[in-house]
Order: structure tokens, then sequence, then C-alpha cells
């Protein structure tokens, strides 16, 4: 089995995010940039089912401009065995993202597709669904458990009521969900081999996909300001401003 594993570029979770000052998008420079937590998840699952011996190979490709490659690199030394770059410069929207993996999905013919269920810079929750859709292939989406059984993979997905599982033919799409996997920190050793691992270059042309946004962003803003707490002497106080001045109660 191949196992078809898609990133992205982000900029660091614990990195407070400033916009610039004509609101125009997020500041990216000198901000640190790592692998989107989602799509981590996704890897780890990926490796995890080639150490179980129900993998074979486990390919990673991210789109976007040459800095990609360090996430790519990062995917490659968690485990995965070979990266596809497809270097642009513009900022593809979700359907762009979703049809160049539809023509990498037929290229590569994996039997499992897996993806981050949304990146943590757009939270669109969009592509994995789409290139289901272009690709005729059915998807589970959400997955908190993942189990391959011959032709099927069993996903477990956390709904209102509980856990649903589904069972998808292969080949399949799944989504990943925080509560997955725990993945694991890269050794120094693996870092090095993943230098040495094969990376291509593509560019969506290659592909013949064009990647232009039809989406355009009018303003960014910084969430509000929250008010500063206040100390209240007792019970009868907190019950009173409550009351009065939150009138929640």
């Amino acid at each position: 089995m191949k196992i078809l594993v898609a990133v992205k570029r982000v900029i660091d979770y614990n990195v407070k995010v400033r916009v610039k000052a004509d609101q125009s998008d997020v500041d990216l420079s000198n901000v640190k940039m790592a692998l989107n937590p989602f799509c981590e998840i996704a890897v780890e699952e990926a490796v995890r089912l080639k150490e179980q011996g129900t993998a074979e190979e486990v390919v990673v490709v991210s789109i976007g401009p040459k800095s990609c490659q360090e996430q790519i690199r990062t995917a490659l030394a968690l485990g995965a065995d070979r990266g596809i770059h497809v270097e642009t410069d513009e900022m593809p929207d979700s359907l762009a993202v979703a049809k160049i993996l539809n023509k990498l999905v037929a290229e590569e013919a994996p039997q499992l597709v897996i993806l981050g269920k949304q990146s943590i810079d757009s939270d669109n929750n969009q592509t994995g669904q789409m290139l289901a859709a272009l690709s005729d292939m059915p998807q589970g989406t959400f997955a908190s458990e993942v189990k391959v059984d011959g032709d099927k993979v069993e996903v477990t997905r956390e709904v209102d009521g509980g856990l649903q599982t589904l069972a998808l033919s292969l080949p399949a799409i799944v989504t990943t969900d925080l509560r997955l996997n725990t993945p694991r920190y890269a050794s120094l050793p693996n870092i090095m081999k993943a230098k040495r691992k094969p990376l291509d270059v593509k560019t969506p042309a290659d592909l013949g996909v064009e990647t232009g946004s039809k989406i355009s962003v009018l303003k960014v803003e910084s969430p509000a300001e929250r008010s500063a707490g206040i100390k209240v002497a007792d019970v009868a106080e907190l019950v009173e401003k409550l009351k009065n001045e939150a009138k929640v109660l």
C-alpha cells in the first residue's frame, strides 16, 4: 500500500501572530514557521501504518514557495519515504490545492490519502472534502481512529451523539482530528537521513492546474483585547455583580 500525505507550512502555533499595519494580511517577517499540527498527525498515522506492515511507502506533498521544503524534510525525518514539492509563490485556495492533489493522486495512485482536517491559519476545513469529490473517492473526516483491514479502512469519528465508525473501500481519503495520535519527535539521525531522501519538485503548470485564488482578503484584524478581571471580597458581592452588572442571573 502507498499512502499520500498532504502537509502545509504555517506559522508555529506557539508564536503570537501579528497583523500588518495596513491590515492586508498577517505579518510573516521573522516569524517561526512549522508543520501544521493536523498535518503532523496525518504524517504520524501514515508512518505508524508503515511500521505495522500495512503500508510500504509514505509520500509527502506540500504546495507553496521553496521554503515549504523545510516542512517536507521535517515529515521525511518523522518517517516518510519521499517528498513532492509543488512550487508556487501564489497562495492557492482550498479548491486549487484539491485540484493539484487530485492530479498527484492520479499520478501516484495511492491506496490511502491522509490530510489534516484543517490548517491552523485559514481554518477552512475544505480541502479533504473537495479532493474526495474531485477524485470520486470515499472519505472519512475528523478521524480519531484508523484501522486498515484488507481492501477496507475503518474510520472512527467523534459526533454529537458519541462515536461513529465508517467502513470505506480503498482507495479512500481520511482527514485527521487531534485525538488520532500524538506525533513523535524527529531524532537527530533521522533528521540527517531526511536530507538524503528524494524530493521531487513540480509546478502547478506541470500538472495543468491554475492556482489563482477566487477568494480575496478584504481586511485582517487582531482579536479584541480582553478587559482585566476583578476580585470580589465575598460571595454576596459576586452574586450582586453577576445580577446587576453582568446581568446573567
